[in-house]
């Protein structure tokens, strides 16, 4: 089934270019006019800039020549490396730049009928869970001697890129817009996949081969599944973003990865080098030129040892210009920041594993103005880098950096410590200080219970307010991959906006049978990085049972609409949580109100085999009123670890809740034994350690159920 595409603007590619031409007229975008606030918003134009039609720049234009490559994009005087870099990984893979560029033959000219060629082209984006059509002229900035201004391709008469490069500026407001940014987000805006940075610990890879090999396969994977990979060297304090080192490599400029290769070194270089096999990456520099001087560099003594066929046996192919080789143990050495873009639209994202996703829309809103009015409705579905600002190479150290490039360290630095630990702090996330200043002003608004834009779980009194999504885990424990992603903001910087919220989430594990909004925090099981990026992704591995995600900004009183997606290998239902109180059934309504809500927390039972004999098949079940939790089967297990937790709201809190031990038969089960609890209408955190009565009991051999409970005449409470 076909992907519903969405016009931008609302102009509808196919009905302007019939419109066109049964004028005879070339296209003229007035959404998107060639002036200088298409181009820049705060810097001045460069002198003799024009605006040029491709026939007016050279004889016989093309869309395409010789087909799509890398060396078509070669960035020009805007600081875009970041998504340079994206599409020259879009290019290698005709399955995704066919879908950026939808019937690439039709847009192409045709010197046959040149009275069909109207001035007008579209490409499309993946924006904020769908595809965005972007319609565009054909009138390109050209500078005073003739070339183009930004993004052109080694061939002078091909105009993909440049026209690519304009839809994209269109989409995000201007040219200038494209100033500095997150190559994860240009991957995803270029394929809809989901981008997840890895940063890479330099010191470790360096000490340890195993850690470098681990890595190596996982690039190896990730790559012969077809997903894109794009990686930097952030600079570290002090030092400019887009200087050079030593080895020609540029600081805070992004890199695309084009191979991952094993290879088998040949006799005469195992001589030389002492291994049989050698561990290589292809890199691309978006500026189209080769910049890497060390080993395995254009011109080296090791390149100089092959033959040309020799090289084409090993694979150590270079195919377009700005290319180079590298050994996976100098890229361990040098770079500090790797981001992979899985692609979702494939089945495979990670090999022998199909992946299912579902997403929810939602919304960061203050509580309503209204008493009477519901909290605002979100609606649902089932279906970091910012680097250089210039492509020249600065070679001073210790120069002021410009906002975008600062924004670039707080990311990196996020990424490397968010894998530590995942607790919230605002010491390691990519939090402006400034940000600290609007707490005040909105603090006491947000402890309104129907406020959803709560702040991260540092703020205790309203995190909970937060927006709340439930799914659960069924069987065995399994991997999910949770992304949350922002609206984009880029559009607003021409009016002195544009900046991303800090975001991320918490994700809590929650009774078994809870179905209504948390109320407390329990347990943590995973938590995400804060970054002020776009997206912000967090792969985990959970254990059985029910789970909420809420997502944040990091401060509260902070809004805007998100979108959240969540990849697992089993069928998983993502659903929001709206209601403070779980909604009553038909039949219920004939029975009293509930009036206290009691958790029970069922850890474990010891005991339930005597010496010498088999540990039965055993289970739990704890009944309350009418509810009834059982506990999956746990084989030959004498001291179950049960770990369930579960939330009843009571009618009649004076009934004992029970907790009974039962023996899985081949014909039928058998009760092992019983426990009963009466807990007080109003306490917290009781432990008990409850006797039960079996048949070994009476032979002197002891079992207890381990249990704690807490209760609330308050419904919200727990």
């Amino acid at each position: 089934m076909a992907e519903r595409v969405n016009d931008f603007q609302g102009q509808s590619f196919y009905k302007l270019r019939r419109a066109c031409r049964r004028r005879g007229t070339l296209f003229k975008d007035p959404l998107f006019p060639a002036i200088e606030q298409s181009l820049f918003y705060k810097r001045e134009p460069p002198p003799g800039l024009t605006w040029k039609r491709p026939r007016d720049i050279c004889k016989d234009p093309r869309l395409f020549v010789d087909g799509i490559s890398t060396r078509d994009l070669h960035q020009g005087s805007l600081g875009n490396c970041w998504m340079v870099a994206a599409i020259s990984c879009l290019a290698s893979e005709p399955s995704l730049w066919k879908k950026v560029i939808p019937d690439h033959m039709d847009q192409e000219w045709n010197p046959k009928h040149p009275d069909l060629y109207a001035g007008i082209f579209h490409f499309r984006f993946w924006r904020f869970g769908r595809w965005v059509d972007v319609v565009v002229d054909d009138r390109l900035p050209v500078s005073e001697d003739g070339v183009l201004l930004f993004c052109r391709s080694a061939t002078p008469r091909e105009f993909w890129s440049a026209l690519l490069e304009k839809a994209y500026a269109k989409l995000n407001g201007c040219y200038e817009a494209l100033e500095g940014g997150n190559t994860a987000e240009a991957l995803i805006d270029f394929t809809g996949g989901v981008s997840e940075p890895l940063g890479l610990d330099r010191e470790t890879l360096s000490m340890h081969s195993d850690r470098r090999r681990a890595l190596f396969q996982t690039l190896a994977k990730v790559h012969e599944c077809k997903s894109l990979i794009t990686c930097s060297i952030r600079p570290a304090e002090g030092e400019t973003v887009e200087s050079v080192l030593d080895c020609g490599l540029v600081r805070g400029h992004a890199y695309g990865i084009t191979a991952v290769r094993k290879v088998r070194l040949t006799e005469k270089l195992m001589k030389t080098g002492g291994m049989s096999r050698l561990f290589m990456v292809r890199m691309r520099n978006p500026w189209g030129k080769t910049d890497w001087t060390g080993t395995w560099s254009q011109g080296s003594q090791q390149w100089q040892q092959l033959s040309r066929v020799d090289r084409e046996k090993m694979g150590l192919i270079v195919r377009d210009v700005g290319e180079f080789w590298m050994d996976f143990e100098d890229f361990c050495h040098y770079f500090t920041d790797v981001v992979v873009c899985r692609l979702v639209e494939r089945t495979l994202l990670w090999p022998n594993s199909n992946w299912r996703e579902v997403c929810c829309y939602g919304e960061w809103a203050p509580a309503p103005t209204t008493p009477d009015s519901p909290p605002p409705t979100v609606q649902q579905t089932n279906y970091t880098l910012t680097l250089g600002k210039s492509n020249k190479i600065n070679k001073t150290a210790g120069t002021k950096q410009p906002q975008g490039n600062r924004k670039e360290a707080r990311l990196g630095e996020s990424q490397q410590d968010g894998g530590k630990s995942g607790r919230c702090n605002p010491g390691r996330t990519a939090i402006k200080e400034e940000y600290f200043g609007e707490v005040d002003g909105v603090w006491e608004a947000q402890k309104d219970k129907r406020s959803r834009c709560g702040g991260c779980i540092n703020h205790r009194d309203t995190f909970l307010h937060n927006p709340q999504f439930m799914f659960e885990v069924r069987g065995k424990e399994e991997e999910v991959l949770i992304c949350l992603q922002q609206e984009d903001r880029r559009i607003w910087r021409k009016n002195g906006g544009g900046e991303n919220l800090p975001i991320g989430f918490e994700v809590l594990k929650v009774e078994v049978n809870r179905c209504s909004r948390v109320q407390s925090v329990v347990e943590q099981a995973a938590s995400s990085i804060y970054m002020d990026s776009r997206s912000v992704t967090l792969r985990a591995t959970l254990a059985p049972g029910r789970y909420v995600v809420l997502p944040t900004t990091f401060l509260p009183g902070s809004t805007g609409r998100f979108l959240i997606r969540l990849f697992s290998h089993s069928h998983i239902r993502l659903r929001e949580l709206r209601e403070d109180l779980p909604a009553g059934s038909v039949f219920q309504c004939f029975l009293p109100q509930p009036t206290v809500v009691t958790t029970v927390h069922l850890r474990r039972a010891s005991g339930l085999n005597p010496p010498k004999q088999t540990a039965p098949d055993v289970y739990a079940v704890v009944r309350c009123e009418s509810d009834t939790i059982r506990t999956r089967v746990f084989k030959e297990e004498g001291n179950p670890e049960f770990n369930l937790r579960t939330i009843f709201y009571r009618r009649y809190p004076n009934t004992h809740i029970s907790v009974e031990l039962w023996s899985r038969g081949l014909l039928w089960d058998s009760l092992l034994g019983e426990a009963r609890l009466q807990t007080a209408e109003s306490e917290r955190s009781r432990s008990h350690m409850i006797d039960v009565r079996t048949e070994q009991s009476r032979s002197g051999f002891r079992s207890c159920i381990y249990v704690e409970t807490s209760s609330s005449g308050c419904l919200t409470d727990l």
